[in-house]
């Protein structure tokens, strides 16, 4: 397909990958496919544009080169907007990209976009009250170490420590969440549910740490958003899930790793995204 030659980009330096140097990179790369780079705006000290400041200004292909949170922020706001969204990873995990893309680095999707081997998709995304995913969705105690990530992302070494330690307890005394509709899994519930949004459903993992050698794996997984190296057990694929908490507490959830909250009792369901992506591979 024919893809715009002017885009804007939009960063976040606070992003994985968002150096002055992968910058530079990715406006190389840019440059070598005849692509324009009309604005690039820098948030959050920059608002995200809006789809009509996107149309005012002629451009029809928003290039996000962020993390999965500012993404998901860029993305969602863009609902009903006519042009597309070019994913490109610019954060730590880029579960998004990966989505898109496959493993494919900076380089390689930029020369698809030139080639215009790239089609517009609308991926089913796991909604809730709280907002909807795109890449994947946790809830439960082992959310906390959601905030060992931000201090060690921040560099300060005693605020990673005493956050690793209040995560820790968290993930082993904090009250659990199970699988209510439909039941699966333990009833007795489990620290951590993931789901992960596909064309097939949402496949829903559940985390365990029952001994001390799983809970220091499971929280070395945590902290580098890497899940499924963490022991889990694989509960199916499902179009709509309740999930509650067994002590009736609130659900801490992340959302594409950003953290929000729910009641104690909650509905997850699929939905396809309201504004069309720019996809290079088969993905899920």
């Amino acid at each position: 397909m024919t893809l715009p030659d002017k885009i804007w980009l939009l960063t976040n330096a606070k992003s994985g990958s968002n150096s002055e140097a992968a910058l530079d990179e990715l406006q190389g790369h840019c440059g070598t496919a005849g692509l324009s780079i009309e604005r690039t705006i820098r948030f959050p000290d920059e608002d995200i544009p809006t789809a009509s400041e996107l149309d005012a200004a002629g451009i029809d292909c928003l290039a996000v080169f962020t993390g999965d949170g500012t993404l998901n922020a860029a993305i969602t706001s863009l609902y009903g907007w006519s042009g597309a969204v070019l994913v490109l990873p610019g954060g730590t995990m880029n579960l998004l990209s990966i989505r898109m893309h496959g493993e494919s680095e900076l380089a390689t999707i930029i020369e698809r976009y030139r080639r215009g081997a790239m089609r517009r998709w609308r991926p089913q995304v796991a909604r809730c009250d709280a907002g909807d995913a795109l890449a994947g969705l946790l809830i439960g105690p082992g959310t906390a170490w959601a905030n060992v990530r931000e201090a060690m992302r921040d560099g300060d070494m005693a605020e990673t420590t005493a956050k690793a330690s209040a995560a820790m307890t968290e993930t082993t005394e904090g009250a659990r969440v199970r699988c209510a509709e439909p039941r699966l899994g333990r009833r007795e519930g489990y620290p951590l549910i993931e789901m992960t949004p596909s064309h097939r459903g949402m496949q829903v993992d559940a985390f365990h740490a029952d001994t001390p050698a799983e809970l220091a794996k499971q929280g070395w997984a945590l902290l580098r958003r890497s899940f499924r190296e963490g022991p889990h057990d694989l509960l199916g694929l499902v179009d709509r899930l309740v999930v509650e908490n067994c002590e009736g507490e609130p659900l801490g959830i992340l959302i594409d790793g950003e953290p929000a909250s729910l009641g104690s009792r909650a509905e997850f369901g699929l939905a396809p995204c309201e504004v069309d992506l720019l996809a290079s591979h088969h993905g899920y």
